[in-house]
């Protein structure tokens, strides 16, 4: 199978202030990020873009939105959603229809507008269920997903020998972490330093997960401009150049299955894997620069560790007390503070990731920028524990 590596290249990106965004419409939002993508590529979007990719969840029913908000008229438009994995599906088709020479100019974008719901976290679950011909709907009343991963870390503790106690602390650990990051970042949601003991006592939403567990959930748009490879320079000296692209959706069996372990993530393993085959990657560790990953829980952040194989399996505790993962660290993860602090609007929060990444790649994240980056990684993940969509990116500051 042929590898996207270098085909294609990010040339401008843009990105909202993430949080409640009170003042500020989905179209608003959309305008903002696609201006700042569109001035920092150096482009005219009337003349220069040939095709558009627009990721949401909750947002906006087709790509007429998009059309209409940044007057594009007559543009093939393309409206995608994959749960919390909708800004990267929406990246990857851009990048993908640039690297099959149909198009040499293309926007991505993505964009959510959960506050004015009214919802104090994500919409309520709804999901199909086919029986013959016919597709029902169900809302689960019982369903919550601190709830799931809280199962989790429940689990995760049981298997590697944690006390509740040490348990607590090693995922509190990395609530520090993030909260520290997204305090350097302007455009974050939250700016507010935490202490460890603040992170261990907080409110318990779903034991073990404390409120500094759990990610915001916020209004955002991010944007990507994506050209060819071979053109990048023609509009800046320091591209981002792409060098992997994977979306795995799982069979969602691991709620059916007594053999789930509830330790991992299958699929972000599997996407984690092809991803580094399709980068050329032998040593993620050591390879990757930094990482942008779906802290949505922070025992979803230590369990990508070792699915993504930052750490061995039972070993993030280790690497996290050791400040592995930290700005100044090995790895850094999450640098602008994850979702836990920059925010989680769906359908922007995988090309929020990119964005950092792009400005990492270019030495313009300071106070934030980690020392001299080569490559890095976005992970989302869509769904739960046991059955999850899972989109794993790299991308790069130089030509393999």
């Amino acid at each position: 199978m042929e590898s996207i590596r270098d085909k294609v290249a990010i040339i401008g990106m843009g990105c909202t202030k993430f949080g409640e965004n009170w003042d500020e419409s989905t179209q608003d939002m959309l305008v903002e990020a696609a201006y700042e993508a569109f001035e920092d590529a150096g482009i005219d979007p009337q003349k220069d873009l040939q095709a558009a990719w627009f990721g949401t969840v909750w947002g906006a029913g087709t790509g007429l939105v998009l059309a209409r908000t940044l007057q594009l008229p007559y543009l093939p438009i393309t409206r995608v959603e994959n749960l919390c994995a909708t800004g990267s599906e929406a990246l990857r088709n851009a990048c993908y229809a640039v690297a099959a020479g149909v198009y040499d100019i293309v926007l991505a974008i993505g964009v959510e507008k959960l506050k004015d719901g009214g919802y104090g976290g994500l919409p309520p679950i709804t999901a199909p269920m086919a029986t013959g011909d016919v597709q029902h709907s169900y809302r689960s009343s019982t369903f919550t997903s601190p709830g799931r991963f809280a199962m989790m870390a429940i689990r995760y503790f049981e298997r590697y020998g944690l006390s509740p106690e040490q348990g607590k602390e090693m995922i509190a650990r990395i609530a520090v972490k993030n909260h520290h990051n997204g305090n350097l970042t302007p455009k974050a949601h939250f700016h507010r330093e935490i202490t460890l003991e603040q992170a261990v006592n907080a409110p318990i939403v779903a034991w073990p997960l404390g409120l500094f567990d759990c990610c915001g959930v916020s209004d955002g748009a991010a944007a990507a401009i994506v050209c060819r490879g071979d053109m990048a320079k023609n509009f800046r000296t320091d591209p981002v150049y792409v060098k992997a692209l994977q979306i795995c959706a799982g069979p969602y069996e691991g709620e059916l299955s007594q053999k789930y372990d509830f330790t991992h993530v299958e699929e972000t393993y599997i996407a984690g894997q092809r991803a580094y085959a399709e980068a050329g990657i032998k040593d993620p560790r050591k390879e990757i620069s930094i990482a942008e990953v779906h802290d949505c829980f922070t025992i979803t952040e230590a369990v990508i560790y070792e699915d993504l194989q930052f750490s061995p399996r039972g070993g993030a505790k280790e690497d996290i007390e050791a400040g592995t993962f930290k700005l100044d660290g090995e790895l850094p993860v999450n640098t602008d503070g994850g979702l836990k602090c920059f925010g989680h609007p769906m359908g922007a929060t995988g090309l929020r990731m990119m964005y950092e990444v792009y400005k990492q790649m270019q030495g313009k994240a300071s106070p934030r920028q980690v020392k001299d980056p080569k490559q890095g990684l976005t992970h989302c993940l869509g769904g739960v524990p046991g059955g999850g969509i899972i989109s794993v990116l790299i991308a790069g500051a130089e030509k393999g």
